[in-house]
């Protein structure tokens, strides 16, 4: 966690977004990749195209954090929400879940080389400018947010220290693995491109 949750757990008021797109989802992995989509295609609506570095950081830093709701914060008949706002430069994504008693640790852990999960706060971290957690108002449960800010013209955006080049080359071939079109997955060529 970049910054620190305050200590009342309030954040500071902040002005009108520019733009907002915010839905309730299904805590299921299915759930979680319409999240993902939904937010990549709204990105897209609001001028950053599909293949932009901003559409691209944020559609996966989504994917994360849908997944972890779903994994850690699923309570059986409870949705998780997601709320995705630009203002003044800056994205920010929150996705709440109503476990509250299962919190991000402030610190992502590097898990050993041979574990098939525990990156994706990693990755949040390497690609998010700020990203947090703060108690669900007026209700049991949590958020966790990430802010971005937008690339601008005028302002070029500031280079972030990215963890060791083993923990990104992991990430990023792993990354490849949320997509879900066809053209992304390898295809096995000795059955003429058919998956079996």
């Amino acid at each position: 966690m970049k910054s620190a949750t305050p200590p009342n757990g309030h954040m500071p008021q902040r002005p009108a977004p520019e733009h907002a797109f915010a839905m309730r989802f299904t805590s299921t992995p299915r759930g979680a990749r319409l999240a993902r989509r939904l937010v990549s295609h709204r990105l897209n609506d609001w001028g950053h195209p599909y293949a932009a570095p901003v559409n691209e950081a944020l559609t996966l830093i989504t994917a994360e954090l849908t997944a972890n709701a779903v994994r850690h914060g699923h309570v059986p008949g409870r949705d998780f929400h997601i709320q995705l706002t630009l203002t003044e430069g800056v994205f920010r994504i929150e996705v709440t879940d109503t476990r509250a008693e299962r919190r991000p640790p402030c610190t992502p852990r590097t898990p050993d080389s041979v574990s098939e999960s525990g990156r994706g706060l990693l990755l949040v971290d390497a690609l998010a400018d700020d990203w947090g957690v703060t108690p669900r108002p007026a209700a049991p449960g949590k958020t966790v947010w990430a802010e971005l800010r937008a690339p601008t013209e005028s302002h070029p955006h500031t280079p972030r220290v990215a963890p060791a080049p083993t923990d990104v080359d992991l990430l990023l071939s792993t990354a490849s693995l949320l997509r879900d079109d066809p053209a992304s997955r390898p295809e096995d060529a000795s059955h003429g491109g058919r998956r079996l």
